[in-house]
């Protein structure tokens, strides 16, 4: 089992760690493989070729910087192209699906909002996974429910549709503990593609281990449940207040905000 990572934005895009940093700092955390998704708006052709070669040229046996994109889509919908690395015009969610698929490469509804699970059932063309914690999205603690019951509904239509799991990672000061495994021997693109495709993965944060089929215990989701309310109740206070401090002219230091992203 190889550890790695997912869903990892840089200075490509909007992030603020550059490739080399990134694999410094996933190495150092015993990874041997880190899946890139930088926005695919940020990107012409020239550029694309430089972030694909600069990836490649930082990988080696140790750790693998997987090049990938993260498409806009409409009503502000991202779709991750795992491995995609094709820019495109188009903006609607199911053309981006077949694109990223035709490139040979991983489709994943990212952080899918609540608001649109009755759209994304009506697909026609459905992706390869979604991804069911996002801990920049959904918070370091847990996971919404409500993800991996859509996820279930969708794989009645999908059997093989899988649950991924993604940092999210833009801050340097963001938490960096969600981590996937993957059963493949080397870090080689080939291999952790096949692993991933296939499902054979799951997503790793203690104390958790969850399956990329989706299925977790009813009681484990209640506590999900429970864990992420708390969380988004004092994140719902912070942010209150921080607007409170706006409309009196205070600024939040960036300091501040920086270790409370790393809580979060």
């Amino acid at each position: 089992m190889l550890r790695g990572v997912m869903h990892l934005h840089s200075t490509y895009s909007d992030g603020e760690f550059t490739l080399a940093e990134l694999r410094d700092v996933f190495l150092a955390q015993g990874c041997r493989f880190a899946c890139m998704t930088d926005h695919a708006e940020y990107f012409d052709p020239k550029s694309i070729r430089e972030y694909v070669s600069e990836c490649e040229s930082l990988s080696d046996d140790r750790l693998r910087l997987v090049a990938g994109l993260e498409y806009r889509c409409d009503r502000d919908m991202h779709i991750l192209g795992y491995g995609a690395t094709k820019l495109t015009q188009t903006t609607d969610p199911q053309e981006i699906i077949r694109h990223i698929d035709s490139q040979g490469a991983l489709s994943v509804i990212a952080h899918p909002k609540n608001d649109f699970f009755a759209w994304i059932e009506g697909f026609a063309r459905l992706p390869l996974g979604i991804e069911v914690w996002n801990t920049k999205y959904d918070g370091r603690y847990a996971p919404r429910p409500e993800t991996f019951a859509l996820l279930q509904r969708l794989q009645t239509r999908q059997p093989a549709m899988l649950a991924f799991f993604g940092q999210d990672l833009h801050w340097k000061k963001q938490f960096r503990g969600l981590y996937v495994e993957a059963n493949c021997a080397q870090a080689e693109s080939n291999a952790i593609f096949r692993a991933l495709a296939r499902g054979d993965f799951c997503g790793q944060k203690d104390p958790y281990s969850l399956s990329s089929c989706g299925v977790v215990a009813e009681d484990l989701l209640r506590q999900f449940g429970q864990d992420h309310e708390r969380s988004r109740r004092m994140w719902r206070f912070l942010k209150g207040g921080k607007k409170a401090l706006d409309r009196i002219g205070i600024k939040v230091p960036d300091s501040l905000k920086a270790r409370l992203r790393k809580i979060f």
